[in-house]
């Protein structure tokens, strides 16, 4: 088995936290702090660290406005997250195969 396709994973995106959010966002155009928190049971502090790592890779967008005067922020996959996810997509896919048929 080849092992350099492990070690092409996109390390931001692969870390626990962050694949369920970025999984998510793929999913959604958009979704609120609030769901996401419901969604994958995490704290507002963790959550909160790993959006903002994403953010800081260029992967999240983060939108803050308000809805009936309250605040309200939602996540978004820009393009370069969107394309990152495909890619870590692809390259899962390939570690599968090469996994199920180790020539």
């Amino acid at each position: 088995m080849n092992p350099k396709p492990f070690f092409q994973l996109d390390r931001v995106i692969h870390e626990k936290g962050r694949l369920p959010i970025m999984s998510l966002l793929a999913a959604s155009p958009e979704m609120s702090f609030t769901e996401l928190r419901e969604q994958l049971s995490m704290t507002d502090g963790n959550l909160s660290v790993h959006i903002k790592t994403l953010q800081e890779a260029g992967f999240v967008s983060v939108t803050k406005t308000f809805q009936n005067r309250r605040p309200l922020t939602t996540c978004s996959l820009t393009a370069a997250g969107r394309k990152a996810f495909a890619d870590y997509i692809d390259l899962l896919e390939q570690i599968v195969r090469q996994a199920r048929d180790p020539k």
